[in-house]
């Protein structure tokens, strides 16, 4: 899938892995979402503030949950930890352009995802680190679609983040491979429809992983 020219790609990242990591998603972004998104870049960066914190949370988790696996355990560790430096860093520019962080109401995305987890322990597992790489996957493609309508401060910032989350993505579907006794083509179909219908369908709040923006979002 070529990449379109309304993505940016840090000079560090290969055009291919981000192209990947595009196809890997059932859809783009909508251009919708772009418009509301550089309307309320307010709500974007104390949001995506949020995310980075949820990001390490649930690295910390699986840590937690799953101690007797070596190689989850020093990917999930590495993750936390470049998790929180990105979170400083949106607290940075967030205090730099005088918004002020505070707690928003979650957006449908990741609750639209994780409801439909496998109860079983492993099976559960493979489910998250699924739902992890589609999180990552989407953040990755939201950075790029963002990217070229931003102010240079923040256009640099976020294609700054691409390496990183498209390798968060890869770890993520490496391990639910791993992990699993069986191909999980079939649960990845599973999760991108569910995935697709979020991002795709109409959307009462904004977030930065929120669907199409209702009307009433939109600025006149």
């Amino acid at each position: 899938m070529p990449i379109s020219s309304t993505y940016s790609a840090a000079k560090d990242v290969d055009p291919k892995d981000l192209a990947e990591l595009i196809d890997f998603l059932p859809c783009e972004t909508p251009d919708k979402w772009v418009e509301v998104a550089l309307q309320r870049q307010d709500i974007l960066l104390i949001n995506h503030a949020y995310l980075e914190k949820c990001a390490a949370r649930t690295a910390l988790n699986l840590m937690f949950a799953y101690p007797d696996k070596p190689e989850l355990q020093r990917k999930m560790s590495r993750l936390a930890r470049e998790e929180l430096v990105h979170f400083e860093q949106v607290i940075k520019i967030i205090n730099k352009r005088d918004l002020t962080y505070r707690g928003l109401k979650p957006s449908r995305y990741a609750g639209l995802l994780n409801k439909e987890v496998r109860k079983a322990s492993d099976e559960k597992l493979i489910d998250y680190l699924i739902i992890g790489a589609f999180i990552e996957a989407r953040s990755c493609e939201r950075f790029a679609k963002l990217a070229p309508h931003l102010d240079a401060e923040l256009a640099k910032f976020y294609t700054s983040l691409l390496r990183s989350e498209a390798r968060h993505y890869k770890d993520y579907l490496t391990l639910a491979q791993s992990y699993s006794k069986s191909s999980i083509d079939e649960r990845i179909e599973f999760f991108r429809e569910i995935e697709r219908d979020a991002i795709e369908s109409k959307d009462d709040q904004f977030r930065f992983h929120s669907g199409i923006p209702a009307d009433h979002l939109v600025r006149n």
